[in-house]
């Protein structure tokens, strides 16, 4: 299908690479819901609308199943059928394994994969009646190789790598597309404060040799919301960080 014209709804989207997909959809003629956990700012819609499509902001959080439900009823109330979500939003909490607490394992996951579960399985409901719709969830290259202070995020992302294919598996039929995202080293807020030793170091495993952009990120989305026969997938954006034979 081709994106303009479609409403498409990203988690996490006040921010980083889900402020920048916002920006990416609109501007291939996409209507956008954008999505945080607090407030969404006029400045930012007004942005998004500038580009001559429909905008509009659902708070919530994506954690708990009944907020989770109401966001995806505000927004097909105020804009209509949403055509593709992305469930973009996560959190990290990094610490080594002995020091993580309970509660640090289960919070990640809690966001990360139970969140993704909340919004997916509440808007597949709407999109198998309509027998149409995509799906895009965002992993990382750490739920494919893992990352040492990273065992919970790993978790998470690994386990949105396994709901996105069984999830994909059951509603093919439908019509309906979930593929994942794993993204690799991406210049965010969260890598702006690392120091340049560190950066270097991590561009020495990357074949590209340096970090990807936000926008590296949202055109692969751009494509996988129009892609028809493509399902099932992770497609890693990572600079050849990690290669699978």
């Amino acid at each position: 299908m081709t994106i303009k014209g479609k409403n498409v709804l990203i988690t996490g989207s006040t921010r980083g690479i889900g402020r920048t997909m916002a920006v990416e959809f609109a501007k291939a003629g996409a209507n956008v819901v954008v999505n945080g956990r607090s407030e969404i700012s006029e400045e930012f819609l007004n942005e998004l609308t500038s580009y001559g499509v429909k905008a509009i902001g659902v708070s919530g959080d994506i954690s708990d199943f009944t907020s989770a439900g109401e966001m995806i009823a505000q927004a097909e109330s105020e804009l209509g059928a949403i055509d593709v979500l992305i469930n973009n939003a996560g959190i990290t909490n990094d610490k080594l394994l002995l020091r993580m607490s309970q509660e640090d394992f289960e919070k990640i996951l809690q966001i990360n994969l139970v969140g993704t579960f909340n919004m997916t399985q509440q808007m597949v409901k709407l999109m198998m009646k309509r027998r149409s719709g995509a799906i895009i969830n965002l992993s990382s290259v750490v739920g494919l190789i893992g990352n040492v202070g990273q065992a919970n995020y790993a978790a998470s992302k690994a386990g949105v790598i396994g709901f996105t294919k069984s999830v994909a598996r059951e509603v093919a039929t439908r019509g309906i597309t979930v593929n994942a995202i794993a993204p690799g080293f991406i210049e965010t807020e969260m890598t702006a404060v690392l120091s340049e030793k560190i950066k270097e170091q991590m561009n020495a495993t990357i074949p590209m040799k340096r970090f990807g952009t936000t926008e590296d990120v949202a055109e692969v989305a751009l494509f996988l919301a129009q892609a028809k026969y493509i399902t099932g997938q992770v497609l890693n954006v990572d600079g050849g960080l990690v290669m699978q034979g």
